[in-house]
């Protein structure tokens, strides 16, 4: 019979091997390489989800114990996360067996020269698989539970991968996988108002490999190259990493909202109009030019919005009095006599660099408060 220490002596085993430096990386290598659908994941993913179960099962080894509500919990969110990413659950096993087998393997190396007889290293295992089996069944249930909430409708593919894709991180190196999109050589994104989805998706599925689908009540396009200029306005951004797409989308909405405000046709990139998404974005600083200048906005009068329309007018086409004239439909001394209005009311000079941006940030807040 095994003296009382031999317990003691397991456990310290088991932690040795944990704070092996050379086993962790060794392990994830092995399961990236065995695990294909576990290949995208960056390798701190998988070595945190790895070291997180290990330490949990030392901890119950140690207790002589079964998994706690605790370690479960974290079980049921690893679960989900690999559902959210894609994952499927055999992979997920898949990639623990790997670990585990090469753990134990090296395990049983070293309990030779630390003295652990083979008998109290087989106690060891048979507990550790009874405490690996119930954190399989609560993996498995919360994974169903997760695919369940997130399988996509009949036809909602793209749309569904396009989520996951946009939610960034790991995921979205996973997404850009199943989409058969390229995980390097950056990426782009392109929305558009879903009026145009017909024709502006036909025009991008034209170049394969393209992702498209209505997200959020805009068209969205995922595609590895810059898409040349079409007909109707979309907003571009990019390129970035697979994991970075989520501030690009945004930044393309930025892009499509700007070119909307300034008329702007085709497809027009965040960098072309990035002063433009800078002043749109910041509502705080509009509603304070505003109120700064609310006596402006009375001095003016019935004339207030034919003036904001001039002096946009006039600031969108590079300060020619004629072609804004022709926009307006009226004489160019009235748009210069509009202009000059404008700048003796507000005290702002839209001639001037900064000045015309804050007339034209102005003007542009007066008009869409007015209507």
């Amino acid at each position: 019979m095994n003296p009382p220490d031999d317990w003691t002596a397991v456990v310290e085993l088991i932690e040795r091997v944990m704070n092996d430096e050379d086993l962790l990386p060794s392990v994830i290598a092995g399961v990236r390489t065995t695990v294909r659908e576990v290949a995208a994941l960056p390798p701190s993913d998988i070595a945190g989800h790895t070291r997180a179960l290990l330490t949990a099962a030392t901890r119950a080894l140690a207790a002589r114990r079964g998994p706690t509500e605790a370690e479960l919990s974290f079980v049921e969110e690893l679960g989900v996360t690999r559902a959210r990413q894609g994952v499927p659950i055999e992979a997920v096993l898949g990639a623990i067996h790997v670990a585990e087998r090469a753990i134990w393997a090296r395990a049983r190396e070293v309990a030779r020269s630390e003295g652990v007889g083979a008998d109290r290293l087989l106690d060891a295992r048979e507990l550790y698989d009874d405490w690996a089996e119930t954190v399989r069944a609560r993996l498995i249930t919360s994974h169903r539970a997760a695919r369940a909430g997130a399988d996509p409708q009949p036809g909602g593919r793209d749309a569904a991968i396009l989520r996951r894709l946009l939610h960034g991180g790991s995921a979205a190196v996973l997404a850009i996988a199943e989409a058969g999109l390229p995980v390097t050589g950056g990426l782009w994104v392109l929305v558009a108002r879903p009026q145009l989805a017909a024709s502006m998706e036909r025009a991008l599925r034209e170049q394969p490999p393209v992702l498209c689908a209505i997200v959020n009540d805009l068209l969205v396009g995922v595609l590895p190259r810059a898409p040349s200029g079409r007909a109707g306005t979309a907003g571009l951004a990019g390129p970035a990493e697979p994991d970075k797409l989520a501030p690009v989308h945004r930044l393309a909405v930025a892009a499509l909202a700007a070119a909307e405000s300034t008329g702007r046709t085709g497809v027009v990139h965040i960098a072309e109009v990035a002063w433009v998404a800078a002043l749109t974005d910041r509502a705080d600083l509009a509603t304070a030019l505003l109120d700064r200048h609310l006596r402006a906005w009375a001095a003016l009068g019935p004339n207030a919005e034919p003036v904001a329309h001039a002096v946009l007018a006039w600031l969108e086409s590079d300060r020619d009095v004629t072609v804004a004239g022709e926009k307006l439909f009226v004489h160019p001394n009235t748009v210069r006599n509009r202009v000059r209005r404008f700048a003796d009311v507000t005290g702002i000079d839209p001639a001037g660099t900064f000045g015309a941006t804050n007339a034209w940030w102005l003007c542009r807040t007066w008009l869409r408060e007015a209507t």
